[in-house]
């Protein structure tokens, strides 16, 4: 397990910062490279869709964590086939 870096951001034209071991950041720079998006604005948009109770660091985790599950699903049958 790797230690815990912070790391510092800017996202709506104010600096702040979040602190990620380096297996969850080297994921969601994974995930906004898959998105063809800075990092910073992959940041940026868990920020503006946490929810407030949640402190950043923690929501970039579960961000990662949803990711993760989605892509280790199945697909669902596609309900238009017989």
């Amino acid at each position: 397990m790797s230690a815990v870096r912070k790391r510092s951001v800017a996202i709506r034209g104010h600096r702040t910062s979040y602190s990620l071991e380096d297996e969850f950041h080297a994921e969601l720079e994974r995930i906004a490279a898959a998105r063809r998006l800075p990092l910073a604005a992959l940041v940026a948009e868990i920020d503006a869709a946490r929810d407030r109770a949640t402190n950043l660091s923690s929501a970039l985790r579960l961000h990662v964590l949803d990711a993760l599950r989605n892509a280790a699903r199945p697909p669902e049958p596609d309900a238009s086939r017989p």
